[in-house]
């Protein structure tokens, strides 16, 4: 019997949740500022994934989320299917929560409706009752709130275009000795309501069911998944999904820092004791993360003993072949469509968008990609074509790789009125400047055409190298975290200052990005 080594999404997919659609396994990620947002992605056997879509080409409200709003944008979706017609329900904690609807997770995707305003309303999970009305389950951020460790109800419309009265707390983690009671996700079992819900926090906290026979409660509980000596530390919030067999699953995610928040998958066993048994038994209540998973049920479909499956994260080298952006890529902020030109010849054009602090921290125009959890190294070329003659020079301009995060570096070239250079950065995470270092003139002539290429390197720390053509630039930068997500590597353009450059002579020329990682199966 083959097994497969968790995590089987080793890379930053936070807050999964997940649904089957036939034989597909279908999930959903929190996207935070990043856009095109609600990554879907699918699976057929729950450890080999393909990133087929994003459902949310802008957050909402976009003029808002033009800059980078770094904390923010999606937060803990929820995916459901009701009377032939899918919702991915998220919540903006600046905003409220929102209601997208398909006729199929590949969409389709509807625009954003607000069903309930307000600040602090995060991970939602609609529920719709044997009787025909539905409920939203919700947590709260204290960060907005100024409450959180609770559960609320609101009954809602079936539609989920409308609440039909006032939330009610339904669940107090206070009154329980619970700390940081969130990430609700709503079932139906065996005439119960069941509720699954992290607690005590990311990187220390534990799994939880609540089950009742209404979703009013009253709620019993048990803790179902802890670390408990395994080696996945505060095993958080996901999904329940059953495969096409009938066997259940608890996707999960784990926090590992600069490499974000990845995904394990837990065998589930529904005992006669009408509560869930989650991984590996500890007692009769208590389950620890399995490191392994066993290839059982439609996990197992369609594979021999002899086929032993490698390490498959979704595809991150793109040859640029095909007209527009991949759904892998996504952006800092709403993007403008002139940021970039993607005409499927094998290499994009980035736009020397303004950047007035010159911090990329800032820069909505940063194509990134989450950063694989494991070493990887990222390979492109970078061109920067010879500007037309007479044409103007309004500010300094550069282009390169990045690996971006609360602090990031970059290599790359520059533009200026003394020609073009090779050059790197460094911003630290409290600094407000850069450590610019030019490393060679490659023409005094600022109109000049120049070429090199270009790649990244990280170690299983999170370790970075930046190398020009044969020349390493930065050797051994430790990379950092973002905002709630792990770091995550990009292409960029920029001009200093408040204007910027979009004409085709002034975009930066980036030929295909070739990605590989430590253990991928070819």
């Amino acid at each position: 019997m083959h097994r497969r080594s968790n995590p089987v999404l080793d890379a930053d997919w936070p807050d999964p949740d997940a649904i089957r659609v036939g034989e597909e396994i279908w999930m959903v990620a929190s996207s935070f500022n990043r856009a095109p947002g609600l990554p879907l992605l699918r699976s057929r056997d729950l450890v080999d994934w393909e990133h087929v879509t994003n459902a949310l080409p802008a957050l909402e409200p976009a003029g808002h989320y033009a800059l980078p709003r770094r904390g923010s944008g999606v937060w803990a979706p929820s995916i459901r299917e009701h009377d032939g017609e899918v919702f991915l329900v998220y919540p903006d904690p600046d905003h409220g929560i929102f209601v997208l609807r398909a006729p199929h997770p590949s969409g389709p995707w509807s625009t954003p409706h607000l069903l309930l305003p307000g600040r602090g309303l995060i991970d939602p999970c609609p529920l719709w009752d044997e009787d025909g009305r539905a409920y939203l389950v919700h947590g709260w951020a204290r960060s907005r709130a100024r409450v959180k460790n609770r559960l609320s109800l609101v009954e809602i419309t079936p539609d989920l275009r409308s609440p039909l009265g006032p939330g009610e707390v339904i669940i107090d983690g206070d009154a329980l000795d619970m700390t940081t009671l969130e990430g609700p996700k709503a079932y139906r079992h065996d005439g119960y309501v069941w509720i699954w819900a992290p607690a005590g926090g990311v990187a220390d906290g534990y799994q939880v069911v609540f089950r009742a026979r209404h979703p009013r409660g009253p709620f019993e509980h048990r803790v179902v998944l802890a670390q408990q000596g395994s080696s996945t530390n505060g095993p958080h919030q996901g999904a329940l999904v059953d495969d096409a067999t009938g066997a259940h699953w608890f996707l999960h995610f784990q926090d590992r820092g600069v490499f974000g928040r990845v995904v394990h998958l837990q065998p589930v066993v529904l005992g006669e004791d009408g509560w869930p048994h989650v991984g590996e038994p500890v007692d009769e209540h208590l389950g620890r993360p399995v490191d392994e998973v066993p290839l059982l049920g439609a996990v197992a479909t369609g594979r021999s003993d002899d086929d032993a499956p490698g390490y498959r994260e979704p595809l991150r080298s793109d040859d640029f072949a095909t007209p527009g952006l991949h759904p892998r890529w996504h952006w800092q902020a709403n993007p403008d469509p002139q940021w970039v030109r993607a005409d499927g010849d094998g290499r994009i054009g980035l736009a020397a968008v303004a950047s007035p602090r010159g911090d990329l921290r800032d820069h909505g125009a940063v194509l990134g990609q989450q950063l694989p959890g494991r070493p990887s190294v990222w390979r492109t070329t970078l061109e920067l074509p010879a500007l037309a003659p007479g044409s103007p020079l309004p500010a300094p301009e550069r282009a390169g790789v990045v690996v971006l995060g609360h602090a990031y570096a970059w290599a790359g070239l520059r533009r200026d009125a003394d020609g073009v250079s090779l050059v790197s950065g460094v911003m630290g995470p409290d600094d407000a400047d850069e450590v610019l270092t030019v490393h060679r003139r490659l023409a005094t002539d600022p109109a000049a055409k120049a070429r090199v290429r270009l790649s990244v390197a990280v170690d299983a720390a999170g370790r970075v190298t930046l190398t020009a053509d044969d020349d390493v630039l930065l050797d051994g930068w430790q990379s950092r975290e973002g905002h709630w997500i792990g770091a995550e590597v990009g292409l960029f353009a920029a001009a200093d200052g408040l204007l910027g450059a979009v004409g085709d002579d002034r975009r930066a020329q980036f030929g295909p990005v070739a990605v590989e990682r430590e253990g991928e199966a070819a």
